[in-house]
């Protein structure tokens, strides 16, 4: 019986070695099919981010605040998110950054291996006027570009305003990492899979602390509820001058700073 009247032999052999490659390819690869339909609450179950007995998603909505005027650079928070989070050598989800200016208005700026260690002098040779530390991280954007740009709904946003990444889904594409404009997602080379700060979710649906507060032995970070009408972080944004990281970028972050400088991208 005849199926292909109008393909050559040679194209019909060429066709098939093509498919045949495939197939062997398809063996090789160690390909995820994301369940495009599943909700938020089983991807968080799926991510092994277990919640109290008795914890509901809309009794909360989380932020983030830094005092840059408390940050000495020590690393322990740095030190402790590596530690609950395993997160791999050589890459954070949270990290320092050390400003130095000078009277012409000359910034410079490092981060010796994410600030984990602290830092040493400044920098010899740079006359500067004015020094400070950043902590930075993931800022769990109401509007995040992330979320935008994942293909397979990897990446989403929780009740309580966390932004997450199912690693079930993820496919490991990068999209993510490059629409962050903070710097703060990473591809995992263990898991192939994006990374990037929670903000201990695994904790903080425990009733515990993200791990770098814990840590931080100046009180520089804090973690609130603003549906906690009780909450230091909320009186605090009500009643104090605060900033956000590129304004510009209308993602809405929800990592605030106290005493952030123009300087600091």
């Amino acid at each position: 019986m005849k199926i292909m009247d109008n393909v050559s032999r040679r194209e019909f052999l060429k066709d098939g070695c093509k498919l045949a490659s495939a197939c062997m390819i398809l063996n090789v690869l160690p390909i995820k099919i994301p369940n495009a339909f599943a909700s938020d609450e089983a991807s968080a179950t799926q991510a092994g981010l277990e919640a109290k007995d008795g914890y509901n998603w809309g009794n909360h909505y989380y932020a983030y605040l830094i005092d840059t005027r408390k940050c000495i650079g020590c690393g322990m928070c740095v030190q402790a998110c590596s530690r609950e989070n395993n997160v791999p050598d050589g890459f954070f989800r949270t990290w320092v950054e050390r400003y130095e200016i000078s009277e012409r208005g000359e910034v410079f700026v490092d981060s010796p291996h994410g600030g984990i260690n602290g830092f040493e002098a400044t920098n010899p040779g740079f006359n500067a006027t004015k020094a400070f530390f950043v902590p930075k991280m993931c800022n769990h954007c109401e509007h995040t570009p992330c979320i935008q740009v994942c293909p397979v709904g990897a990446s989403y946003a929780t009740k309580e305003g966390m932004v997450l990444v199912d690693s079930e889904r993820c496919v490991g594409c990068g999209y993510c990492v490059q629409a962050c404009p903070y710097g703060s997602r990473f591809i995992n080379p263990i898991t192939h899979t994006a990374d990037k700060c929670t903000w201990c979710y695994h904790r903080i649906t425990k009733g515990l602390k993200p791990a770098c507060v814990q840590a931080c032995p100046t009180g520089a970070r804090k973690f609130g509820d603003l549906k906690d009408e009780h909450d230091e972080v909320r009186k605090i944004l009500a009643s104090e001058r605060i900033g956000i990281l590129q304004a510009e970028k209308l993602t809405k972050p929800k990592c605030y700073y106290i005493g952030l400088d123009k300087e600091v991208r």
